[in-house]
């Protein structure tokens, strides 16, 4: 069957999704590494990964009989894939608003702001709230989105906070702040 009969989805409904995740209204926050980050990323995907799957992709088409060349139909696949994360960095480095926690000077939890909270049990976690596309809660970097950082941010130093999640309640208590 001719491809101009087949609807292929590019994946633009994923990168909708991912860019709706930004409330309306709001900018995109970032700290300075996180911003290296993406930018490092988008110049090794067009600089580097780009063209060699160009150049895989040239050679497999040279080979004659597309439709069953698998270089050539995988290549064109992770090409596709390569172009559409380019132009969701490529937005997301347009819109961000890098935030320096380090020239942050406040008693409070801020943006960036690595605090400490301890529970009931007198358990305490450290965590770190960062832009959207940094955070890895299994290396305590929270969205600045996410219900733990909505609960804390501007908050004190012993002020208890009350976090609800979808499967507990809990009170925690700001044992520490610090900004680097």
């Amino acid at each position: 069957m001719s491809k101009a009969f087949v609807k292929e989805s590019d994946g633009d409904e994923e990168e909708t999704e991912v860019s709706s995740i930004i409330p309306a209204g709001t900018k995109n926050y970032i700290t300075p590494v996180g911003a290296e980050r993406l930018k490092a990323e988008l110049k090794a995907l067009l600089y580097e990964e780009r063209p060699k799957v160009v150049q895989t992709v040239s050679w497999a088409a040279s080979n004659g009989d597309r439709s069953e060349n698998g270089d050539y139909i995988y290549g064109k696949r992770r090409l596709r894939e390569i172009d559409r994360r380019i132009r969701f960095l490529t937005k997301r480095i347009q819109s961000f608003e890098i935030v320096d926690p380090s020239k942050q000077k406040s008693e409070r939890i801020l943006f960036g702001a690595k605090g400490t909270i301890e529970d009931a049990d007198g358990k305490k976690k450290i965590f770190q709230i960062v832009g959207i596309d940094e955070s890895d809660p299994a290396h305590g970097k929270v969205s600045w989105i996410s219900p733990i950082a909505k609960a804390v941010l501007n908050k004190e130093v012993g002020d208890v906070v009350n976090l609800r999640t979808p499967r507990s309640e809990e009170e925690l208590e700001i044992v520490g702040v610090k900004y680097e």
